[in-house]
């Protein structure tokens, strides 16, 4: 059958997971990576966080904190003192990103 504009039938969306998507679903937000990269060096408290990525507001650092707390690539541990400290460590699921975040590096130094 010759295919033509009045015997075209859309094929019907397939809903095949994609593991580029669902990766992207994790850390896809604007500042994720800004945020692993710096806890890769270690432990960070919000305000430790704010100076090393200084175009990111307190809104969308506490936005992407709490989704990579909730997607389980970090841990919030919340200290009783006053006032209250709060500190941020990658899982060893966010560690697992390392090796991403270097070949991230190599590309751009090479392309950009």
């Amino acid at each position: 059958m010759i295919m033509n504009a009045n015997n075209y039938i859309p094929k019907e969306p397939e809903t095949i997971e994609c593991n580029i998507e669902k990766t992207l679903d994790v850390i896809g937000g604007k500042w994720a990576f800004l945020v692993i990269r710096e806890l890769f060096c270690g432990t960070k408290r919000f305000g430790e966080l704010q100076r090393l990525i200084p175009a990111v507001s307190p809104r969308a650092l506490t936005s992407t904190l709490r989704h990579l707390e909730e997607k389980g690539v970090l841990e919030r541990h919340v200290f009783p003192t006053v006032p209250v400290t709060v500190e941020y460590t990658l899982t060893p699921k966010g560690e697992d990103l390392h090796a991403i975040l270097k070949q991230m590096k190599l590309w751009a130094a090479k392309w950009t």
